[in-house]
């Protein structure tokens, strides 16, 4: 009886192979007008700092002088800092992101609850829930800072209650958003792939399976290389050219 050849099932021609990111593997995670926006908004949000901390505290103002350059700084800093914003709109990857930052899922709040969201063990998207909370404060920050800032520098806009008020509201406000800002550098100098992200623009992939698992996986089954089959593979149906003439090749159909 002459033997039988039973070759392996070949896989379907075109069918994408999504396997877990390798360890030297990258991922996109912002595209360069996400970086140029964080990066505007993190020059002009240090300026508005620098520039509040000179005009509030004498014993930087006495030393620097030139107070009311210093105010046309903070106050044009101020006013720019929403354009960064609203040009990146232009941006199909940076609206995505803000639709993403503005939703809250199940997953969000059991992070926000755990004391231990930080070890990976819950599968978080592209962004967690204190990424979208710092967002959505920062930004609301920003507009009452801007309104608030609008009525200082013009006083004539509106009665003087107003105007007492958009002090006090402005002051604590800037010095919320600092401590803010403040908080965000500390996470972020110690995430080095996180800033990684931020400066280049792309991760290591064990990094994302680690810190945003969910999205590490929608990003692998995105960017899934397909496997053609080969320019000279044989017809499945033709015998091998080195096979025994009197064999006999089985296919299963």
């Amino acid at each position: 009886m002459n033997p039988s050849v039973e070759p392996a099932a070949a896989p379907s021609i075109g069918a994408p192979t999504a396997t877990a990111p390798s360890t030297g593997a990258t991922l996109i995670r912002f595209d360069r007008a996400e970086r140029l926006v964080h990066r505007s908004v993190a020059i002009l949000m240090i300026t508005c700092m620098t520039t509040a901390a000179i005009m509030y505290n004498g014993f930087l103002s006495a030393p620097i002088g030139h107070r009311r350059f210093v105010k046309l700084v903070h106050v044009y800093s101020g006013f720019a800092l929403p354009v960064p914003i609203i040009l990146g709109l232009v941006s199909a990857a940076y609206r995505a992101d803000l639709r993403r930052l503005n939703r809250f899922s199940p997953t969000d709040w059991r992070w926000l609850r755990s004391r231990t969201r930080r070890n990976g063990t819950i599968r978080v998207g592209k962004f967690n829930a204190g990424q979208k909370l710092n967002s959505a404060l920062s930004g609301g920050a920003i507009a009452v800072l801007l309104v608030s800032g609008t009525i200082m520098y013009f006083p004539d806009l509106t009665r003087l209650a107003w105007r007492t008020g958009s002090t006090f509201v402005h002051d604590w406000f800037a010095l919320a958003l600092g401590l803010l800002v403040l908080g965000h550098i500390r996470f972020a100098v110690a995430d080095p792939g996180s800033r990684r992200g931020m400066s280049t623009g792309t991760v290591m992939a064990a990094w994302a399976e680690q810190h945003h698992a969910a999205w590490a996986d929608e990003s692998s089954i995105d960017s899934a290389p397909v496997d053609p089959a080969p320019l000279d593979a044989a017809p499945l149906d033709a015998a091998p050219l080195d096979s025994d003439p009197g064999s006999t090749v089985m296919i299963d159909p």
